[in-house]
């Protein structure tokens, strides 16, 4: 169970894609105008391979999550697998390289540039000649246009999910022949690269009718290696097959068909030959790994002979039974004889007969899965702890910046991804990942994890050690967020039941962080502190004396305000696949109880967690993922945006979850989005990220492990890391021919 937010760009938008007192940071991490991005953490693992080492011909059966309801990518219910078909069938302009940049995709663009920048930004596009639909019309300024209109949010008759960037064109015109495409725009527009791509037919963009539901089941007109060739609900797979009029390099798969199979039935899949290539979650990687490695010697259990009985000299029965005697028949026999009755001799017969099928069930999955290896690397995509700040303790950020500041990032990634063998290393940015070119660790704007200065700023907001709690009255919320009564049959917790994480006991000074200095709150220029000795706390009596240190990895005393406790809320998804979330949460968990934080995890179904929970802020604390994104000046902006009041007196909080923001962050990016000059927007973003993480409203955890799960044979997929998949140059390998992969991921 992935549960990000959203799925890869074209969808970023796609979902609900929606105080003047700004914090004051004048000395701002990651703002410099040095490239800090580094390199990507993990290199993609797709056992690359050249076209030549690639048989022509072949289906590759493809593991996905859904069945999308549409093919139209700028419809609110697009999915993950929308963009996997838009990617293989339609048009970019841009795609995405290695290192998360966008690229010019040749097959389209023979070049694109900005061309004017007074009184008017105007940039002109250049395609390739060849590029041409599938019925045999020219790509062109028709197909342009008629994107723009379907997406500029003029007209309400077209049903789009988003318009960022189409709303900034004023005009689009032919240019100097049916090749050039004149883009111009009303205000200055720094992603204009991300604009186009997907690019769909005029046939789709034209009319509000078409847009609406033409494209939601079939695509007729496309212009990609491949061609939709149903959308087959009965079955639950996309079938893709070549486009007979694609110019560029011709595919070596005859078809690929894309499978919705739930996750915990992939690995039967693959056992049973009807799939090649699945993404899968860490548990399985684990079981795929093991079944597919060489057998070892049995230990524990007497050999077994051949017809299921023990051999001789394993301590059992003779190997053989006798001629004409079954071996079930030979096994009573022999415990009869020694000294066995017959009723415990048929439970034995039983016993063994059970483990023999077992055995041979598990000799042939292994021998299945030993055509198979998993592919692993990072996916463009980080997890985060995202802290609902609309109303309870939360809405005070000095709350919010204890809870990120009790956290130990570090430990948390390793937790996940160290297991893998994949680089644990914390995201520090809000906005890109490492190797991206906005990425530079923000982090130091909220101060590195500090259990002491957390305990601190909780008590300079008035929550207190040991005070008195009254029980709430029928009807008062408690501190953390409101329940909902459908909620009293969930389970519940105080810090989990999963059992994986007990205070003190994964590092016996896991407190000694605490006495460091920490300067991020002066470089901040906020004040945490009332000048009391809020260390101590405010209850007489209740402590040692000043400077007695606690046990080492202890929990602090529970905390109150008001007598009521500091409880906040964890609501986590419960279904199949979401072990590591709950693995993280636990850590969590004891990581709070030591600043004397207490939690209540709720755990709740998969198709309920994101919409009634986190989209509609029924919850304290929360763990999901947002995927980066080439252009997070446009992109990320709705995620962090300080939410409005609606007309009707609501609030809208567009993509912002956690309901926390700034109007200095939204200046940022509007000021990033609005120049073109890719230094200055850079610097723009970074300044923008390290006030979003002081205002705490969410804390990136780590890059999202990609595990995929592949035949042997296959070439050119896998787990592709940042890169747009080259859907042409996926096949099955000639026999005796290997493909490479990296031998270690890069640490840097």
């Amino acid at each position: 169970m992935s549960h990000v937010g959203v799925g890869p760009r074209a969808l970023m938008r796609s979902v609900a894609f929606l105080t003047a007192g700004a914090l004051a940071v004048p000395a701002l991490a990651g703002c410099t105008s040095e490239d800090s991005s580094g390199k990507p953490l993990a290199e993609q693992d797709v056992a690359a391979a050249a076209r030549a080492r690639i048989s022509d011909g072949g289906t590759l059966r493809w593991a996905v999550d859904s069945v999308p309801e549409t093919l139209n990518a700028f419809q609110s219910d697009a999915d993950a697998t929308t963009t996997r078909v838009a990617q293989a069938v339609l048009p970019a302009m841009y795609r995405t390289d290695e290192t998360g940049r966008a690229v010019r995709d040749a097959d389209y663009l023979e070049s694109a540039e900005v061309v004017d920048t007074e009184p008017k930004q105007v940039v002109v596009y250049k395609l390739n000649q060849q590029a041409v639909w599938s019925d045999g019309r020219e790509i062109g300024a028709a197909d342009f246009a008629a994107q723009w209109r379907a997406l500029s949010g003029k007209d309400s008759a077209y049903w789009t999910a988003r318009n960022a960037g189409y709303d900034r064109i004023e005009k689009i015109e032919r240019g100097a022949n049916d090749l050039e495409v004149k883009v111009t725009f009303s205000r200055p527009y720094a992603d204009w690269k991300a604009l186009f791509t997907p690019l769909y037919p005029k046939d789709v963009m034209g009319t509000p009718d078409a847009f609406n539901d033409g494209a939601r089941r079939a695509l007729k007109v496309t212009a990609g290696p491949f061609a939709v060739k149903k959308v087959d609900t009965k079955d639950d797979r996309v079938v893709l097959t070549g486009n007979p009029r694609w110019w560029g390099e011709p595919a070596k798969l005859d078809r690929i068909e894309l499978r919705a199979v739930p996750r915990d039935e992939r690995v039967s899949e693959l056992v049973a030959g009807k799939l090649d290539l699945a993404e899968i979650d860490p548990e399985t990687a684990d079981e795929v790994t093991l079944a597919a490695a060489p057998p070892g010697p049995a230990t524990g259990a007497p050999v077994m002979g051949p017809e299921g009985t023990p051999a001789a000299g394993s301590g059992g029965a003779p190997a053989q039974a006798p001629q004409g005697r079954s071996a079930a028949q030979a096994l009573r026999s022999w415990a009869v004889a020694n000294g066995s009755d017959e009723e415990a001799a048929e439970e034995e017969v039983l016993a063994r007969e059970k483990r023999r099928k077992a055995e041979a069930k598990a000799q042939r999955r292994q021998k299945a899965l030993s055509g198979f290896e998993v592919r692993k690397s990072l996916e463009p995509a980080y997890t985060q702890l995202a802290l609902n700040g609309a109303d309870g303790p939360l809405a005070d950020e000095r709350v919010r910046r204890a809870v990120a500041r009790a956290l130990d990032r570090g430990k948390l990634a390793e937790a996940v991804l160290g297991p893998l063998g994949l680089p644990a290393e914390p995201v520090g940015s809000h906005l890109a990942l490492a190797g991206q070119p906005a990425y530079a660790d923000g982090s130091g704007a909220l101060g590195e994890q500090n259990a002491k200065e957390a305990r601190a700023l909780l008590a300079d907001a008035g929550w207190v050690p040991g005070g008195p709690v009254k029980k709430a009255e029928k009807g008062e919320k408690a501190a953390g967020a409101e329940k909902d009564e459908d909620d009293k049959d969930e389970k519940k917790s105080e810090g989990g039941d999963e059992g994986t994480y007990i205070v003190g006991e994964d590092d016996k000074n896991d407190g000694g962080a605490e006495d460091g200095k920490d300067g991020a709150d002066q470089e901040s220029g906020e004040k945490h502190s009332s000048g009391k000795n809020t260390a101590q706390g405010g209850a007489p009596g209740a402590y040692a004396p000043k400077g007695t240190a606690a046990p080492a990895g202890s929990a602090a005393a529970p905390l109150a305000k008001d007598g009521k406790a500091l409880t906040l809320r964890f609501v986590l998804p419960s279904g199949p696949g979401s072990e590591t979330l709950r693995t993280v949460a636990d850590r969590i968990t004891g990581m709070l109880k030591k600043i004397g934080i207490t939690t209540d995890i709720t755990k709740v179904p998969d198709e309920s967690y994101f919409k009634d929970h986190i989209a509609s802020g029924e919850y304290d604390l929360a763990l999901y993922s947002w995927p980066a994104s080439a252009f997070p000046a446009t992109d990320a902006r709705p995620i962090y945006a300080k939410p409005v009041p609606a007309a009707d007196g609501s609030l809208n909080v567009a993509q912002n979850y956690t309901r926390v923001g700034t109007d200095q962050v939204d200046q940022l990016f509007d000021r990033a989005m609005a120049t073109l000059d890719q230094k200055e927007s850079r610097d723009l973003l970074r300044k923008a990220d390290s006030r979003i993480w002081a205002a705490a409203g969410s804390v990136p955890l780590y890059q999202r492990p990609q595990l995929m799960v592949a035949r042997k044979s296959l070439a050119n997929a896998g787990a592709f890391g940042f890169e747009t998949p080259v859907y042409e140059d996926m096949g099955f390998l000639k026999k005796g021919a290997q493909g490479s992969r990296p031998s270690a991921s890069p640490s840097s």
